[in-house]
Order: structure tokens, then C-alpha cells, then sequence
């Protein structure tokens, strides 16, 4: 502690590690402590949070508790998937795109309560210190940052437990614990750490928490369609939804039918594989319909820049850099791609699986005319000699001076 702190916004979920930090950084810091606790969709009561942080000493004006999941949907889900964004050609960042948006709230709340630093409680090893500390800086460059897993010696569960008991915080038993480490919002649930530590391992059945298994799903098809406009779902079979309804609805059909099950090893930030298992269920179908209307609307190059951007862009995302210029820059240059991505997709759900069924657009760049393979009165086919023959110029020069 180089310098005094008088006032820390703290994320704060009312588990374990944040009722352990919150008490922890009034101990150590001997300064004024503010929650912030974020419903991003996690499906768990958020106001025990306010009851807890109160117990703990909180004043009643320094619980902020915000309902987040329409702002979430639509200002960090969906710009993402305009970009059709996979990291590392599977994971579709449901972890990575919610930490921007806490530490853009915990940056406001600390900028209203004249606080001087934010605190989270991600540990020295993940990505999650990266992401809300860069957000953090980008927004306030002036704030501290007080991470106790990078401090303290409480590195262990048992050490956690010890020290809410020595100081009464309250420890909630809710029948038997998981042994995943996880984190949910209305994008993906996470599950980390127990047997999925061991890569060789096949992860249990019952730690599936939103989606039934493949195998048991239902034996029949569901056709469902999705309408888009400029680029963002905007309703299901012909009814309009917000951005975080139609999410919650995508995820019970897409779960319903066993689909966005994903077991991956990733390259984290900080130099570490790591082992993890993610549902998305919603995700998964947002993502196969709103390329199966691209593949109507978008012009050829505007497709093929776009994915050859996009693993650059599921980096920046990955890595924490939604606030850097380049981010902001490849965003706009995405969003300008997608004024004419409006229709509608049809789908298939089934065993795990999203089956296309069909998409429609008024914008199609998909001209029967042209393409068909009957007679037509708008080709010549014999253009198409003279751009091989262009297109081969450098190999036949090429050839004549080298021949093999």
C-alpha cells in the first residue's frame, strides 16, 4: 500500500471470495467501502447481496445493486456477434464480453461516490484481472486498483473459510457444494477447476446446468426463425423481443434441445493453458442464423475482410481491450457492414445440432438471374476466359522462365 485510499467501489457478488474481500480491504485499508453488485443475468437473486453487504457494515447509500442485462445484451452481446466472434475458433467469449461492462458501472459508481479505487475479486492467474483492470484505467486513468488474490495470503478455501468465520461473515450451505468454479450470465455459464483440471477427463453429466444432454433431447425437431435488422436479432417466429429476452428465450430452446455444450483447452492472457466448459446455448443459434443471413447481405470482400478480422478482433475482446481505439476502430468498420444485414433465418433445433432451414432478406445480393444453373440471358460465359487467362498470366510467364 503505497499511498492512502479513502474510498474503494468493490465488485461484489455476496459469495465467499467478495464477502471475504469486502471485510478483508476494511481491515487492511481502513477506508470507506462501496458494493456494486451487477445482474448481468446469472439467475440467482442479487438482493442478498444488499442484505449481506449491510451485515457486514455497508451503509445502506453505499450498495449500489444494477440491473444490467438489457445494456449487456445489447451494447456487448450483439456487437460481437455482428462480428460472428470466436476465440480461438470455438469459444464464443461469454466471460470476456460481461467484464467490460462491470468495470465500466464500477468506474461511474467510484467517479459518483468520489471514490479513488475499484477492487475485484479475479485472482493473479486469469484473464479476469486483466480485463476489468484495463478497463478500469481506460476510463479512469487516475484510479487504483486493489486486487487482494495478488496481496493476501488466503489462497486456499480452507484459508477463506477460516477467516469468515474468525469474523462472523456468514457462509451460506445450500445442500452440497459444486466443485466447479462458475460463472454464469445471460450469454454462457462457465465451469472450471475439479476433475476438469485433468484434460483427460470427461466432464460428469451433472455439471451440465442449462442444457440436457444430446442424447436425451427430444426426438423431434423444432423449426424456430429469427429475424434481423441491420444486423442484430430482433424477434422469434414473428414476435418482437428486446435484446436480453430474446437471449433468455434462444438459450431455453437452444438448452431444451442439447445445443452450445463446448469442453476447450484456451490460451489464457497470462501464458497458461487453461481447461473450461461453457453452455451457450442462445449464442450457439444467434451465431449459425446471423452468418446464414450474411451469406445473403454482405458483398463478397466485405465477408471475406470481415473474417479475416475477426480472430484479430476475439483477441482484443479475449485480452480485455473492448475500451483501445483499435477495438472501437474494427467496430465500426463491423457495424458499417452490417446496414444491410436485415431478414429472416430459418432453423432447425435438434440433438445438439442448429440445421439451417432457410433465410429470406429484401437486401439479398443472391440474384437467380445470375446464378442459376438453366439458361440465362444476363451471363456471358465466355467473359470468363479472359479473367483466367489474366488471372494465369504470372503463372505462364512464370512457367516459360522456370520450367521444371
Amino acid at each position: 500500500m503505497s499511498k492512502k485510499i479513502n474510498k474503494i467501489v468493490l465488485a461484489y457478488s455476496g459469495g465467499l471470495d467478495t464477502s471475504v474481500i469486502l471485510k478483508w480491504l476494511q481491515e487492511q485499508y481502513q477506508c470507506e467501502v462501496v458494493t456494486f453488485t451487477a445482474d448481468i443475468g446469472q439467475g440467482e437473486e442479487v438482493e442478498p447481496a444488499r442484505a449481506k453487504a449491510k451485515l457486514l457494515g455497508i451503509k445502506e447509500e453505499n450498495i449500489f445493486i444494477k440491473d444490467l442485462k438489457e445494456e449487456f445484451v445489447r451494447d456487448y452481446v450483439f456487437p460481437i456477434f455482428r462480428a460472428n466472434t470466436l476465440y480461438e475458433g470455438e469459444y464464443l467469449l461469454g466471460t470476456s464480453i460481461a467484464r467490460p461492462l462491470i468495470a465500466k458501472h464500477l468506474v461511474e459508481i467510484a467517479k459518483e461516490v468520489g471514490a479513488d479505487a475499484i477492487s475485484h475479486g479475479a485472482t493473479g492467474k486469469g484473464n479476469d484481472q486483466v480485463r476489468f483492470e484495463l478497463g478500469g484505467y481506460a476510463l479512469m486513468p487516475d484510479v487504483k486498483v486493489v486486487a487482494p488474490w495478488r496481496e493476501w495470503d488466503l489462497n486456499s478455501r480452507e484459508k477463506l473459510l477460516a477467516y469468515a468465520e474468525k469474523h462472523g461473515i456468514p457462509i451460506e450451505k445450500k445442500g452440497k457444494k459444486s466443485p466447479y468454479s462458475m460463472d454464469a450470465n445471460l450469454l454462457h455459464i462457465s465451469y472450471e477447476g475439479g476433475i476438469l483440471e485433468d484434460p483427460a477427463s470427461e466432464p460428469e453429466e451433472d455439471m451440465w446446468r442449462w442444457s440436457v444432454s444430446p442424447l436425451d433431447a427430444p426426438d423431434a425437431p423444432e423449426r424456430i426463425t429469427i429475424e434481423f435488422e441491420r444486423g442484430d436479432a430482433v424477434g422469434i417466429n414473428g414476435v418482437k423481443m428486446s435484446p436480453a429476452t430474446l437471449l433468455a428465450e434462444l438459450n431455453r430452446l437452444g438448452g431444451k434441445h442439447g445445443i452450445g455444450r463446448l469442453d476447450l483447452v484456451e490460451n489464457r492472457y497470462v501464458g497458461m493453458k487453461s481447461r473450461g466448459c461453457y453452455e451457450t446455448p442462445g449464442g450457439t443459434i444467434l451465431l449459425k442464423a446471423h452468418r446464414a443471413i450474411e451469406s445473403l447481405t454482405l458483398d463478397r470482400e466485405e465477408t471475406h475482410l470481415k473474417d479475416e478480422m475477426m480472430p484479430r478482433y476475439a483477441s482484443l475482446i479475449y485480452n480485455g481491450y473492448w475500451f483501445s481505439p483499435e477495438r472501437r476502430a474494427l467496430q465500426a468498420l463491423i457495424d458499417e457492414t452490417q446496414k444491410n444485414v436485415t431478414g429472416s433465418v430459418g432453423l432447425k433445433l435438434y440433438k445438439g445440432n442448429v440445421i439451417l432451414a432457410g433465410r429470406t432478406s429484401e437486401r439479398s445480393l443472391f440474384n437467380t438471374a445470375y446464378s442459376t444453373f438453366e439458361e440465362d440471358s444476363v451471363y456471358n460465359q465466355k467473359d470468363a476466359e479472359g479473367f483466367i487467362k489474366l488471372n494465369a498470366l504470372r503463372f505462364i510467364i512464370a512457367g516459360k522462365a522456370n520450367p521444371s
